[in-house]
Protein backbone atom coordinates (compact mmCIF):
# COMPACT_ATOMS: atom_id res chain seq x y z
CA UNK A 1 0.00 0.00 0.00
CA UNK A 2 2.65 2.60 -1.40
CA UNK A 3 2.48 5.69 -1.55
CA UNK A 4 3.85 7.50 -5.09
CA UNK A 5 6.80 9.01 -4.64
CA UNK A 6 8.98 11.68 -7.03
CA UNK A 7 12.04 10.28 -7.87
CA UNK A 8 15.29 12.22 -6.92
CA UNK A 9 17.06 14.73 -9.55
CA UNK A 10 19.33 12.29 -11.36
CA UNK A 11 22.93 13.78 -12.22
CA UNK A 12 22.30 14.54 -15.72
CA UNK A 13 20.79 17.72 -13.90
CA UNK A 14 24.46 18.83 -12.54
CA UNK A 15 27.24 20.39 -14.48
CA UNK A 16 28.74 18.41 -17.15
CA UNK A 17 31.89 16.07 -15.76
CA UNK A 18 30.14 17.08 -12.37
CA UNK A 19 32.85 16.10 -9.74
CA UNK A 20 30.50 16.79 -6.53
CA UNK A 21 33.07 18.06 -4.42
CA UNK A 22 33.48 21.45 -7.11
CA UNK A 23 29.71 21.14 -8.55
CA UNK A 24 28.06 24.77 -7.87
CA UNK A 25 24.82 22.86 -8.27
CA UNK A 26 26.21 20.37 -5.67
CA UNK A 27 22.53 20.30 -3.11
CA UNK A 28 20.55 18.92 -6.50
CA UNK A 29 23.33 16.30 -7.44
CA UNK A 30 22.93 12.98 -6.42
CA UNK A 31 24.92 9.58 -7.20
CA UNK A 32 23.83 5.96 -6.69
CA UNK A 33 24.51 5.42 -2.68
CA UNK A 34 22.92 9.39 -2.44
CA UNK A 35 19.90 8.25 -4.39
CA UNK A 36 19.16 5.14 -2.53
CA UNK A 37 19.91 7.25 1.43
CA UNK A 38 17.46 9.96 0.20
CA UNK A 39 14.69 7.76 -0.67
CA UNK A 40 13.46 6.55 2.13
CA UNK A 41 13.59 10.67 3.62
CA UNK A 42 10.03 11.98 4.31
CA UNK A 43 9.37 15.71 3.12
CA UNK A 44 7.34 18.58 5.28
CA UNK A 45 4.12 18.39 5.38
CA UNK A 46 3.75 14.82 3.63
CA UNK A 47 0.85 13.88 6.15
CA UNK A 48 -2.51 16.47 6.32
CA UNK A 49 -4.66 16.59 9.37
CA UNK A 50 -8.12 18.29 9.71
CA UNK A 51 -10.51 18.64 12.58
CA UNK A 52 -11.51 20.30 15.55
CA UNK A 53 -8.27 21.80 17.61
CA UNK A 54 -9.18 21.76 21.38
CA UNK A 55 -6.69 23.30 23.74
CA UNK A 56 -6.22 20.07 26.61
CA UNK A 57 -6.42 21.63 30.24
CA UNK A 58 -5.44 19.06 32.44
CA UNK A 59 -5.63 19.82 36.34
CA UNK A 60 -6.23 17.44 39.77
CA UNK A 61 -9.41 18.86 41.52
CA UNK A 62 -11.11 17.94 44.28
CA UNK A 63 -14.97 16.29 44.72
CA UNK A 64 -15.83 19.71 45.82
CA UNK A 65 -15.13 21.06 42.22
CA UNK A 66 -16.39 18.01 40.62
CA UNK A 67 -19.91 18.58 43.02
CA UNK A 68 -20.13 22.34 41.97
CA UNK A 69 -20.03 21.63 38.05
CA UNK A 70 -21.84 18.47 38.76
CA UNK A 71 -19.48 16.35 37.14
CA UNK A 72 -18.81 12.56 37.64
CA UNK A 73 -15.48 11.71 38.76
CA UNK A 74 -15.16 9.28 35.33
CA UNK A 75 -16.78 10.43 32.74
CA UNK A 76 -16.59 12.28 29.13
CA UNK A 77 -19.34 15.16 28.22
CA UNK A 78 -20.15 18.20 26.04
CA UNK A 79 -20.24 21.48 27.75
CA UNK A 80 -23.24 23.19 28.61
CA UNK A 81 -23.87 26.34 29.72
CA UNK A 82 -23.22 25.82 33.24
CA UNK A 83 -19.78 24.64 32.76
CA UNK A 84 -18.97 27.84 31.06
CA UNK A 85 -17.17 29.42 34.46
CA UNK A 86 -15.41 25.51 34.63
CA UNK A 87 -12.50 26.70 32.23
CA UNK A 88 -11.62 29.62 33.84
CA UNK A 89 -12.25 28.84 37.65
CA UNK A 90 -10.01 25.27 36.63
CA UNK A 91 -6.80 27.51 35.59
CA UNK A 92 -7.22 30.12 38.40
CA UNK A 93 -7.18 27.86 41.32
CA UNK A 94 -5.00 24.88 39.94
CA UNK A 95 -1.78 24.08 38.88
CA UNK A 96 -2.57 22.94 35.18
CA UNK A 97 -1.16 21.25 32.13
CA UNK A 98 -1.43 22.33 28.68
CA UNK A 99 -1.42 20.48 25.58
CA UNK A 100 -2.38 20.97 21.91
CA UNK A 101 -5.28 17.99 21.57
CA UNK A 102 -8.46 17.15 19.88
CA UNK A 103 -8.91 14.20 17.87
CA UNK A 104 -7.12 14.81 14.78
CA UNK A 105 -4.33 16.76 16.15
CA UNK A 106 -3.62 14.14 19.19
CA UNK A 107 -3.05 11.60 16.19
CA UNK A 108 -0.93 14.03 13.79
CA UNK A 109 1.05 14.75 16.84
CA UNK A 110 1.97 10.82 17.78
CA UNK A 111 2.79 10.67 13.98
CA UNK A 112 5.65 13.50 14.50
CA UNK A 113 6.84 12.05 17.65
CA UNK A 114 6.46 8.53 16.03
CA UNK A 115 8.85 10.04 13.11
CA UNK A 116 10.98 12.78 15.13
CA UNK A 117 12.76 14.40 11.42
CA UNK A 118 12.31 15.90 9.41
CA UNK A 119 9.97 18.26 11.80
CA UNK A 120 6.97 19.32 10.20
CA UNK A 121 6.16 16.36 8.30
CA UNK A 122 2.35 16.81 9.57
CA UNK A 123 0.29 19.72 8.66
CA UNK A 124 -2.64 20.45 10.11
CA UNK A 125 -5.82 23.27 10.09
CA UNK A 126 -8.55 23.63 11.88
CA UNK A 127 -10.35 26.84 13.47
CA UNK A 128 -9.43 28.94 16.91
CA UNK A 129 -10.58 31.79 18.53
CA UNK A 130 -8.18 35.21 18.32
CA UNK A 131 -7.31 34.69 22.19
CA UNK A 132 -5.22 33.92 25.24
CA UNK A 133 -5.43 29.92 24.72
CA UNK A 134 -5.51 29.90 20.91
CA UNK A 135 -1.95 31.57 21.21
CA UNK A 136 -0.83 28.83 24.34
CA UNK A 137 -2.93 25.94 21.55
CA UNK A 138 -0.21 27.46 18.92
CA UNK A 139 2.66 26.93 20.92
CA UNK A 140 1.90 24.08 21.86
CA UNK A 141 1.42 22.89 18.29
CA UNK A 142 4.81 23.73 17.61
CA UNK A 143 6.62 22.35 20.67
CA UNK A 144 5.21 19.40 19.38
CA UNK A 145 7.15 19.86 15.58
CA UNK A 146 3.24 19.86 14.39
CA UNK A 147 2.98 22.77 11.34
CA UNK A 148 -0.48 23.89 12.21
CA UNK A 149 -2.21 26.50 10.43
CA UNK A 150 -5.24 27.27 11.73
CA UNK A 151 -7.90 29.53 10.73
CA UNK A 152 -8.59 32.32 13.67
CA UNK A 153 -11.68 34.40 13.66
CA UNK A 154 -12.80 36.52 17.05
CA UNK A 155 -16.77 35.11 17.68
CA UNK A 156 -16.14 31.91 19.48
CA UNK A 157 -13.41 31.64 21.69
CA UNK A 158 -10.77 28.75 20.93
CA UNK A 159 -12.05 25.38 21.66
CA UNK A 160 -10.90 23.65 25.05
CA UNK A 161 -11.39 20.15 27.02
CA UNK A 162 -10.89 20.17 30.69
CA UNK A 163 -9.48 17.34 32.17
CA UNK A 164 -10.13 17.31 35.65
CA UNK A 165 -8.54 14.64 37.58
CA UNK A 166 -9.21 12.92 40.93
CA UNK A 167 -7.22 10.40 41.83
CA UNK A 168 -7.10 7.84 39.43
CA UNK A 169 -10.18 8.94 37.70
CA UNK A 170 -10.54 11.54 34.86
CA UNK A 171 -13.63 14.08 33.83
CA UNK A 172 -13.47 15.20 30.24
CA UNK A 173 -15.27 18.27 29.97
CA UNK A 174 -15.00 19.54 26.59
CA UNK A 175 -16.11 22.81 24.79
CA UNK A 176 -15.91 22.98 21.19
CA UNK A 177 -16.41 26.63 20.33
CA UNK A 178 -14.06 28.35 18.23
CA UNK A 179 -13.68 24.27 16.64
CA UNK A 180 -17.26 24.82 15.07
CA UNK A 181 -16.70 27.84 13.37
CA UNK A 182 -13.88 26.43 10.42
CA UNK A 183 -15.32 27.53 7.00
CA UNK A 184 -14.27 26.51 4.28
CA UNK A 185 -14.20 29.12 1.79
CA UNK A 186 -12.27 31.44 4.73
CA UNK A 187 -9.29 28.65 5.14
CA UNK A 188 -9.24 25.55 2.75
CA UNK A 189 -9.84 27.60 -0.12
CA UNK A 190 -7.26 30.03 0.40
CA UNK A 191 -4.49 29.32 -2.55
CA UNK A 192 -1.48 29.13 0.05
CA UNK A 193 -3.62 26.97 2.31
CA UNK A 194 -4.46 24.47 -0.49
CA UNK A 195 -0.93 24.28 -1.96
CA UNK A 196 -0.15 22.92 1.57
CA UNK A 197 -3.09 20.28 1.20
CA UNK A 198 -1.38 19.43 -2.43
CA UNK A 199 1.90 19.11 -0.83
CA UNK A 200 0.65 15.78 0.63
CA UNK A 201 0.62 12.38 0.12
CA UNK A 202 -1.62 11.15 2.99
CA UNK A 203 -4.76 12.67 4.35
CA UNK A 204 -6.07 12.17 7.73
CA UNK A 205 -9.86 13.42 9.34
CA UNK A 206 -11.28 12.15 11.69
CA UNK A 207 -15.16 11.76 11.44
CA UNK A 208 -15.98 14.23 14.14
CA UNK A 209 -15.23 16.76 12.07
CA UNK A 210 -18.24 15.74 9.96
CA UNK A 211 -20.31 17.56 12.85
CA UNK A 212 -18.06 20.92 11.46
CA UNK A 213 -17.31 21.34 7.79
CA UNK A 214 -18.47 17.90 4.85
CA UNK A 215 -17.99 19.71 2.54
CA UNK A 216 -14.01 20.44 3.08
CA UNK A 217 -13.72 16.85 4.11
CA UNK A 218 -15.11 16.29 0.63
CA UNK A 219 -13.05 18.51 -1.43
CA UNK A 220 -9.53 16.95 0.46
CA UNK A 221 -11.19 13.66 -0.15
CA UNK A 222 -11.65 13.82 -3.57
CA UNK A 223 -8.17 15.38 -4.57
CA UNK A 224 -7.05 12.43 -3.02
CA UNK A 225 -8.42 10.06 -4.98
CA UNK A 226 -7.96 12.06 -7.93
CA UNK A 227 -4.30 11.68 -7.38
CA UNK A 228 -3.94 8.41 -6.15
CA UNK A 229 -3.04 9.70 -2.56
CA UNK A 230 -4.06 7.95 0.67
CA UNK A 231 -7.10 9.08 1.85
CA UNK A 232 -7.73 8.12 5.72
CA UNK A 233 -10.53 8.39 8.25
CA UNK A 234 -12.09 7.57 11.64
CA UNK A 235 -15.40 6.54 12.64
CA UNK A 236 -15.04 8.37 15.90
CA UNK A 237 -17.51 7.98 17.84
CA UNK A 238 -21.60 5.18 17.48
CA UNK A 239 -23.33 9.06 17.41
CA UNK A 240 -21.28 9.48 13.91
CA UNK A 241 -22.85 6.87 12.45
CA UNK A 242 -26.24 7.66 13.65
CA UNK A 243 -26.61 10.91 13.24
CA UNK A 244 -24.39 12.10 10.44
CA UNK A 245 -24.64 8.84 8.45
CA UNK A 246 -25.80 10.98 5.21
CA UNK A 247 -22.35 13.33 5.28
CA UNK A 248 -19.80 10.02 6.67
CA UNK A 249 -21.69 8.17 3.20
CA UNK A 250 -21.08 10.85 0.53
CA UNK A 251 -17.33 10.57 2.04
CA UNK A 252 -16.77 6.99 2.06
CA UNK A 253 -16.64 5.84 -1.77
CA UNK A 254 -13.25 8.30 -1.54
CA UNK A 255 -11.64 6.39 2.06
CA UNK A 256 -8.68 4.36 1.04
CA UNK A 257 -7.88 3.72 4.91
CA UNK A 258 -11.48 3.17 7.26
CA UNK A 259 -10.43 3.00 11.33
CA UNK A 260 -12.57 2.77 14.05
CA UNK A 261 -12.92 0.49 17.64
CA UNK A 262 -15.51 -2.22 17.84
CA UNK A 263 -18.73 -0.44 19.62
CA UNK A 264 -18.42 1.87 16.54
CA UNK A 265 -18.18 -0.85 14.34
CA UNK A 266 -21.22 -2.25 15.72
CA UNK A 267 -23.05 0.75 15.48
CA UNK A 268 -22.28 1.36 11.78
CA UNK A 269 -22.83 -1.98 10.77
CA UNK A 270 -26.49 -1.63 12.20
CA UNK A 271 -27.08 1.81 10.81
CA UNK A 272 -26.02 0.19 7.45
CA UNK A 273 -27.98 -2.98 7.61
CA UNK A 274 -25.69 -5.64 7.34
CA UNK A 275 -27.59 -7.37 9.97
CA UNK A 276 -24.30 -9.41 11.39
CA UNK A 277 -21.93 -8.55 14.84
CA UNK A 278 -19.07 -10.46 13.58
CA UNK A 279 -16.23 -7.97 13.47
CA UNK A 280 -14.37 -9.55 10.84
CA UNK A 281 -17.47 -9.87 8.54
CA UNK A 282 -18.02 -5.95 9.38
CA UNK A 283 -14.95 -5.50 7.91
CA UNK A 284 -15.05 -6.78 5.02
CA UNK A 285 -18.59 -5.25 4.02
CA UNK A 286 -17.20 -2.18 4.62
CA UNK A 287 -14.37 -2.88 2.40
CA UNK A 288 -16.37 -4.18 -0.12
CA UNK A 289 -18.97 -0.60 -0.14
CA UNK A 290 -18.54 1.32 -3.23
CA UNK A 291 -15.16 3.23 -3.73
CA UNK A 292 -14.35 5.58 -6.37
CA UNK A 293 -10.62 5.45 -6.86
CA UNK A 294 -9.78 1.64 -7.84
CA UNK A 295 -6.02 1.60 -8.17
CA UNK A 296 -6.26 1.04 -4.34
CA UNK A 297 -8.32 -1.76 -2.63
CA UNK A 298 -10.00 -0.16 0.72
CA UNK A 299 -8.69 -0.90 3.96
CA UNK A 300 -10.57 -1.49 7.26
CA UNK A 301 -9.13 -1.60 10.83
CA UNK A 302 -10.92 -2.14 13.99
CA UNK A 303 -9.06 -1.92 17.38
CA UNK A 304 -10.88 -3.67 20.40
CA UNK A 305 -9.00 -2.49 23.18
CA UNK A 306 -6.97 -5.51 24.62
CA UNK A 307 -8.37 -7.65 22.12
CA UNK A 308 -7.07 -8.45 18.44
CA UNK A 309 -6.94 -5.43 16.05
CA UNK A 310 -8.67 -6.71 12.80
CA UNK A 311 -7.87 -5.57 9.62
CA UNK A 312 -8.59 -7.03 5.95
CA UNK A 313 -5.63 -8.08 4.17
CA UNK A 314 -6.27 -7.98 0.46
CA UNK A 315 -9.13 -10.46 0.23
CA UNK A 316 -8.87 -12.10 3.89
CA UNK A 317 -9.49 -10.68 7.16
CA UNK A 318 -6.55 -10.79 9.78
CA UNK A 319 -6.14 -10.52 13.77
CA UNK A 320 -3.44 -8.97 14.96
CA UNK A 321 -2.38 -9.26 18.98
CA UNK A 322 -1.62 -6.34 20.21
CA UNK A 323 1.39 -5.50 22.70
CA UNK A 324 0.79 -7.49 26.10
CA UNK A 325 -0.02 -4.88 29.06
CA UNK A 326 0.00 -5.18 32.76
CA UNK A 327 -3.85 -4.07 33.30
CA UNK A 328 -2.00 -2.57 36.45
CA UNK A 329 -0.14 -0.11 34.47
CA UNK A 330 -2.69 1.56 32.12
CA UNK A 331 -3.37 5.16 33.72
CA UNK A 332 -5.76 6.44 30.95
CA UNK A 333 -7.36 4.93 27.81
CA UNK A 334 -8.93 7.78 26.71
CA UNK A 335 -6.13 8.69 24.09
CA UNK A 336 -5.81 4.84 22.93
CA UNK A 337 -7.52 5.33 19.44
CA UNK A 338 -6.02 8.91 18.58
CA UNK A 339 -2.64 7.19 19.42
CA UNK A 340 -2.95 4.01 17.36
CA UNK A 341 -3.80 5.77 14.11
CA UNK A 342 -0.55 8.25 14.88
CA UNK A 343 1.33 5.14 15.11
CA UNK A 344 -0.29 3.99 12.11
CA UNK A 345 0.16 7.16 10.19
CA UNK A 346 3.88 7.34 11.28
CA UNK A 347 5.00 3.88 9.35
CA UNK A 348 2.33 4.57 7.02
CA UNK A 349 4.50 7.82 5.62
CA UNK A 350 7.33 5.99 5.54
CA UNK A 351 5.62 3.63 3.02
CA UNK A 352 5.80 0.32 5.24
CA UNK A 353 3.46 -2.44 4.69
CA UNK A 354 0.28 -2.97 6.45
CA UNK A 355 1.08 -5.18 9.47
CA UNK A 356 4.00 -3.07 10.24
CA UNK A 357 1.68 0.24 10.42
CA UNK A 358 -0.34 -1.69 12.37
CA UNK A 359 2.57 -2.78 14.73
CA UNK A 360 3.77 1.08 15.21
CA UNK A 361 0.12 1.67 15.78
CA UNK A 362 -0.04 -0.98 18.82
CA UNK A 363 3.31 0.37 19.91
CA UNK A 364 1.83 3.94 20.38
CA UNK A 365 -1.15 2.80 22.08
CA UNK A 366 0.61 1.03 24.63
CA UNK A 367 2.96 4.02 25.54
CA UNK A 368 -0.33 6.51 25.83
CA UNK A 369 -2.37 4.17 27.89
CA UNK A 370 0.16 4.24 30.72
CA UNK A 371 0.19 8.08 30.96
CA UNK A 372 -2.40 10.83 31.99
CA UNK A 373 -3.97 12.37 28.59
CA UNK A 374 -2.48 11.91 25.36
CA UNK A 375 1.19 12.59 26.49
CA UNK A 376 4.16 10.79 25.35
CA UNK A 377 8.33 10.51 26.91
CA UNK A 378 10.58 12.95 24.64
CA UNK A 379 11.66 9.95 22.17
CA UNK A 380 9.89 6.59 21.43
CA UNK A 381 11.86 3.70 21.96
CA UNK A 382 10.12 1.82 18.91
CA UNK A 383 12.31 -1.04 17.07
Amino acid sequence: YTIARPLPPTTSQCQPKCSHSSCSQKAHCFDREEEAANHLLINENTLFGMGNPLLDISAVVDKDFLDKFGLKPNDQILAEDKHKALFEEIVKRNKVEYHAGGSTQNSVKIAQWMIQEPHKVATFFGCIGNDHFGEILKKKAEEAHVDAHYYEQNEEPTGTCAACITGDNRSLVANLAAANCYKKEKHLDLDSNWELVKKAKVYYIAGFFLTVSPESILKVAKHASDNNKIFCMNLSAPFISQFFKEPLMKVMPYVDILFGNETEAATFAKELGFETDDIAEIAKKTQNLPKDNTKRQRVVVFTQGKDDTVATVGETVTMFPVVDIDQNAIVDTNGAGDAFVGGFLSALVQENKLEECIRAGHYAANVIIKRVGCTFPEKPDYQ
